[in-house]
């Protein structure tokens, strides 16, 4: 088979999706977007859904582009975490996922641990509680859709389900499979307590496979449909988080990085997971990364925040860009009023900046009115819920982290990033905006052997990529609002 010297990355976010092709030149990643469609939820009947079958239509529109720009020797697939497809024993999909922000597992949680601790379950799997986890989501269906499990044969999370579509092999790939809270972190297989426990049958769950695994070969019927020669398709490190951390531009065996975009994922790289009463009492997750390094981090509600606020504006007929807002904020008074992002009434679509003002009002604080100082609220507040996760992951390492590495597409927000370098009285180095679809790119180079290993790709992506840096300002004014809004703060 001639080889094309360029593989394909799928990055799917919450709102649309990308396909892009990565090739070498003169020793540096080129990487070229070819085609961009939005991905939406669907709500029926009360339950929002992904369009899953949209989804893999639009996987094929992106290889059919790919193929117009010299085609591809592999397909790599990054997406969200925790997420899922069921398929059953003839090999069709039950239904299309059901979204992580759908509201059944609202209560799921209290409900589990009426079946085995909080306690038990973080020493098993290391993870942050969070609501949409899918074990929460899985113990829903055992409560109240029971026939569901009963029919299904096996259970694919997102990127895995595209390849099962692409190759017809069913496989979990470990960064994925460490997102559901069902993982024994130490032992990196599925765990018989938890599943056993709470009914949820182990033979729907695949065998796990480790990051840069190549799954399979397109089938004989895409191949002909797509015209498309052979290609193979690599499980890359499927949690876009951890693609990202593959791109984070450093030689430092010891660093901290902030992925920052719809969600911001504040962590560290790790040789073995910390699991103990300090990283459950800073509810911290220990996530599977590239080669079985594990991630400690705290998943923190990000750009949500600031993206649905807008979309309600732009419902309300006001229609700003993002440089617009950015801009207004710069213009409030800072430190007026605080908010703590991970609070529970901020997870769901709608007029965030209404819920915004209600915080502000029950707590005390003077209410943000206009829409600069909304933003300059939301923005403070991330910035400060950054420090306040700094320093429970050093509370759990024992280490001190000089600089802080922000990566990803929230980066283009200059005003975060100053922002934070002040909050946390860190150097901040911005870059590169892209990691996700690098790290996708260099773990599919990494398996093909055009590149050595993740530290030569890390090497190759600080010589390539361009980087800023942001020294913090304001230290003083910075460390009083702290103490304030320490006082804000509903979760660990």
């Amino acid at each position: 088979m001639e080889k094309k010297g360029q593989v394909l990355a799928f990055d799917f976010g919450g709102g649309s999706g990308r396909a892009i092709l990565g090739s070498l030149k003169d020793g540096n990643i080129r990487m070229e977007e070819v085609y961009r469609f939005s991905n939406d939820p669907v709500t029926i009947n009360g339950t929002m859904y992904w369009d899953t079958l949209r989804q893999f239509f639009e996987i094929k529109q992106g290889m059919l582009y790919a193929k117009q720009k010299g085609g591809f020797d592999s397909v790599g697939i990054d997406t969200w975490g925790v997420d899922f497809g069921l398929i059953d024993a003839h090999g069709s999909l039950l239904e299309s996922a059901v979204h992580y922000r759908d509201d059944r597992t609202v209560g799921m949680q209290e409900e589990v641990f009426q079946e085995l601790s909080k306690k038990e379950i973080y020493e098993i799997t290391g993870n942050q509680f969070e609501n949409f986890n899918t074990i929460f989501q899985l113990y829903s269906l055992v409560k109240h859709r029971p026939w569901l499990l009963e029919r299904a044969d096996t259970l694919l999370l997102t990127p895995d389900l595209f390849h099962y579509f692409l190759t017809g092999e069913k496989r979990a790939e470990y960064t994925m499979a460490s997102t559901t809270q069902l993982l024994d972190a130490e032992h990196k297989i599925w765990s018989d307590r938890i599943l056993e426990a709470l009914a949820i049958p182990k033979r729907i769950f695949p065998d796990i496979v480790p990051s840069g695994t190549v799954i399979g070969t397109l089938t004989e019927e895409i191949q002909k449909e797509l015209g498309l020669a052979p290609a193979e398709v690599i499980a890359v490190a499927g949690h876009d988080t951890q693609s990202a951390v593959v791109a984070v531009p450093t030689q430092e065996k010891d660093f901290i990085f902030i992925s920052c975009g719809t969600w911001s994922l504040f962590g560290t790289e790790l040789d073995a997971p910390i699991i103990g009463e300090q990283s459950l009492k800073c509810n911290v997750s220990n996530e599977g990364g590239h080669g079985n390094t594990t991630t400690l981090l705290k998943n923190i509600i990000g750009l949500w925040l600031v993206q649905e606020s807008r979309r309600q504006w732009m419902r309300e007929g006001r229609e700003y860009s993002y440089g617009e807002l950015e801009q207004l904020a710069l213009q409030a008074k800072p430190f007026v009023s605080f908010i703590d992002p991970d609070a529970p009434e901020f997870v769901t679509a709608g007029d965030i900046p209404k819920r915004i003002r209600e915080f502000c009002e029950r707590t005390g604080q003077k209410v943000p009115e206009s829409v600069g100082e909304v933003m300059r609220c939301i923005n403070q507040s991330l910035a400060l819920k950054y420090r306040y996760a700094l320093e429970q992951i050093e509370s759990c390492t024992g280490k001190h982290y000089e600089v802080i590495h922000m990566i990803g597409g929230g980066i283009q927000s200059k005003l975060l990033c100053q922002m934070t370098a002040g909050a946390n009285g860190r150097r901040v180095i911005a870059g590169p905006v892209e990691a996700t679809a690098l790290g996708n790119i260099v773990m599919q180079m990494i398996a093909l052997g055009m590149i050595q290993d993740v530290a030569q790709a890390r090497s190759m992506i600080a010589r390539s990529e361009t980087t800023y840096d942001y020294l913090p300002q304001d230290v003083n004014a910075w460390d009083a609002a702290y103490e304030k809004f320490q006082t804000y703060i509903t979760e660990n």
